[in-house]
Formats: structure tokens, sequence, C-alpha cells
């Protein structure tokens, strides 16, 4: 059975769903057969010659994957070859348990870029931002390693110890010891704030049974209210995607009909939609979805199906911007590729491919949190990013406002620049304003529906 994923992070991130016939053999503007047999000759011709008179024995196993692996993440950055032991870890992060350092990375120009980490692992713990690059792992460059190759490196038994070299917008590349844990992926985790308002943060869609322990813990924080909820806020800030039809899942618990995503191959009839069916757990309260540069792929199915259908408000800055979809193949006795099949489009019909979700709301994070993340990079940002469909030709998607100058930190330590532990230290913990600010339009909401509120 063939496997889609859609991810921001393509080491760890898989989404089920069917997947589209082979293209046709012939394609208008495609090679001729004469054009292509040539072609092979002359990679047939490097082969012979590289096994013949390099300067040290290679195999021949390894020259293939190497060529078929560059083949694939030439074409764009989600596309890629995992060898039979990358693809078995694969299978086993599905289950929701690996062991590693629990980061959600894409490749970048021959480095591997950050994308968000996991809430409580070792990446997180360790200060790792959403953004920053590792150009190093245990003083190793990575500017010849492929993604698959840095992600291995970076896994391992738990108790062990990595060094990461990152590089940060505004400053000196620096290293970051961490030790290696069994990463469980959490699937939601929630609580009941102020006013009676429900809290549930899903920190990834990797778990293959997140839909129902989402309906679970929204069912146990209305017991703890007593009934008497007032509004639903869902955090899908720095989550990086993962399973589709867990994504699907979601939206249709807050949902009650109407197409929740759609995804569109090559060919004009390779189209699938998925569909909500009846029944909303929340009964209509009012709901608030945070996003940030961070939520990407399937966090952004949700967040995009829930605007469409004004089903909430979405409030923070703009998304990610990953909408190209993935298809695990498997290649017998050698692992599988993953390569990008189709694009996925929100209810309305956008694709947000290099785009992103942008906010009902914008609400930058406080000055604190500002300085420490620094700027998110996003999908358009990415060598090689697929083009979105819907951008009119020669126009790039636009950017994200820039802060106003009330909100330009008085100390500027470079464009995008992350604290200096002086500011960090001076400045305290950081408030979650933008989770304050979401309390604060449900309360009025709710006041405004005349919603029990204890």
């Amino acid at each position: 059975m063939r496997r889609v994923m859609l991810s921001a992070g393509a080491a760890v991130l898989i989404l089920f769903g069917p997947a589209g016939a082979a293209p046709p053999a012939e394609t208008q503007g495609a090679a001729t057969s004469a054009d292509t047999y040539k072609a092979l000759s002359l990679f047939a011709q490097v082969f012979e010659r590289v096994r013949q008179d390099y300067v040290e024995p290679v195999q021949d196993d390894q020259l293939v994957e190497n060529a078929i692996s560059g083949m694939l993440t030439a074409l764009d950055p989600h596309s890629s070859y995992m060898n039979a032991k990358n693809y078995k870890a694969m299978q086993v992060e599905q289950k929701g348990e690996f062991g590693g350092l629990g980061v959600e990375v894409v490749g970048d120009n021959g480095f591997v870029r950050i994308v968000a980490p996991m809430d409580d692992t070792p990446g997180a713990k360790a200060g790792l931002k959403s953004g920053d690059l590792i150009i190093a792992i245990d003083g190793d460059p990575l500017s010849n390693a492929t993604l698959d190759e840095a992600v291995d490196r970076m896994r391992g038994p738990p108790n062990t110890g990595i060094k990461l070299t990152i590089k940060r917008d505004g400053l000196q590349p620096f290293d970051v010891s961490l030790t290696r844990a069994v990463i469980h992926v959490a699937a939601v985790r929630g609580r009941i704030e102020r006013d009676n308002l429900a809290y549930i943060r899903v920190p990834s869609f990797l778990p293959e049974h997140l839909g129902a322990e989402l309906e679970t813990k929204y069912k146990e924080l209305k017991g703890q209210a007593g009934g008497k909820l007032g509004g639903l806020v869902l955090d899908l800030r720095a989550d990086p995607g993962g399973l589709l039809d867990q994504a699907i899942a979601v939206s249709d618990s807050f949902l009650e009909r109407g197409e929740i995503v759609s995804t569109r191959g090559r060919r004009p009839d390779d189209v699938q939609r998925y569909n909500a069916h009846p029944g909303d757990i929340t009964n209509g309260l009012p709901i608030v979805v945070l996003i940030d540069g961070g939520t990407a792929s399937a966090s952004e199915i949700v967040a995009g199906a829930l605007q469409d259908h004004h089903r909430a408000v979405i409030m923070g800055t703009r998304s990610f911007g990953k909408g190209s979809v993935q298809t695990i193949i498997p290649l017998p006795g050698a692992g599988a590729m993953r390569l990008t099949t189709a694009r996925y489009f929100t209810p309305s019909g956008r694709s947000i491919q290099g785009k992103g979700i942008d906010p009902d709301i914008v609400v930058e994070p406080s000055k604190i949190e500002k300085l420490v993340l620094g700027e998110r990079p996003h999908e358009a940002d990415l060598k090689g990013a697929l083009k979105n469909p819907n951008q009119p030709a020669g126009k790039k998607p636009e950017a994200a406002p820039a802060p106003s100058a009330a909100e330009t930190p008085a100390k500027d330590n470079g464009p995008g620049a992350a604290a200096t532990p002086e500011q960090v230290a001076a400045a305290g913990p950081p408030e979650d304003y933008q989770l304050s600010r979401a309390l604060d339009l449900l309360k009025g909401v709710a006041l405004f529906n005349n919603k029990a509120v204890d």
C-alpha cells in the first residue's frame, strides 16, 4: 500500500491517503524515447567509469542509492530516497515513539533547518528554535549530507550524547550539546484556562489516533468545567504536520458538513475530496485557532478548513506554507521513495503552497518572544520549493507584514536576531501574549452570545 506524506519536516511526518495512478508514459513536452535511452546510456557510462577508476573501491548498491537520492532531492525540498534502514525507522516513528532529539526538520541549501522542536523533548529543552540552521553534527559539516543522512545521525539510542552546531540569524554559529531520549509524540494536551475556557494543544499530527484522543480530551475538559465551557483555543503553533487522515479527523470534529480538503495531482482527473460528517463536539461554541510560522502542512489543513467554513477565528502570524503531498512508494528490497505527487487545497480552492494561511487577526508574539524566536523561515524560502498554482505568473507570495516601530526592540541585535542571554534574563519568563489575546476574544464572544461562563 502506498502512503502519503504532508509535512514540512519530511523526515518523520507521514500521511495516509489514496495514491494517484501512475502518470502516462508519454506526456506533452516529455523527452522522446530516443532521448531517454541516450540519457540512460550516459548514466551507465558514468556509473561504469566510477566503478572502474575511482580512487577507492565503491559498492555498486551505494552508487545506485546515491544516484536515486540525488535525482529525487533535486526535484523539491520534500522528495527523497529512504534506504531500508531509514524506511523502517520512518515506520517506527508513525507509531508515535522513537529515539532521537524531537525536532522536525527540512533540507535547506545543503543544510538542515529546524521547522519546529516538539514539546518537552531534548531539542525543545536545549533551546533549539524554529528557523535554526543545523550546519554540523558532532563537528562534521552537513554541507554534503542528504536530509535523511542528517536525520539518521541525529537519531540513536536514548541517553547517548550529540553535539549540534547551530546558525541562528544575527548570531555567530554556536554548539549545543544534547542527550537523546525516547521521543513520545504526545497526541494532545489540554487544560481549563480562566473563565472556563478550554485550551487544547496539538504538537503534531503524527499519532495514529490523534482525532479520537482530541475528542476524549475535550470531553474531559468539559467535565472539569461542569459542562459549562465558554469556548475553545486550539493551539497549532509550531505544529509541523503529520497524518492526513488525522488532520481530516480533527477538522471533522468541529464541522457539521462540507469539504475539508482536496488533493490534486498531475492529471486533471486526479482529484480526491474529503468531506465532513454531521456532529460538532463543541455544539457550536466559539473557537480560536492559534498559528505561527511553524504551523505547517497537516496543521494548515485544519486551520484552512475551519477558516474557510467560518467555524473558527484564526489568530497569530502567517503559517509555513507547505501545500504539497508526498507519496511513500516502497521499493522491493531497497527501502522506499518519497515523491511529491499532488498539492492540497482548502475548501475554497486555495493552495497555500509557498503562501501559508493568513490569520484573521494578526497577533505577534510578545517582545521577548520575538527576540528569542527571531524570524521563522517559510516554505517559499526553501530552495526548489514548488510554485503556488493560484499565484499569478511572475508574482511572489506576499510577505508577512513587518512589525511596526512600536514593536521593534530598542536594542537591535541584527535582522531576525535572537535575544542575548542578558536580554532574556532581564525580561524574565515570557508571557504567552497570543494565547492571552485568544482567551480575551473568546471571553468577549461568549458574553455576547450569552453563554454560561463561570
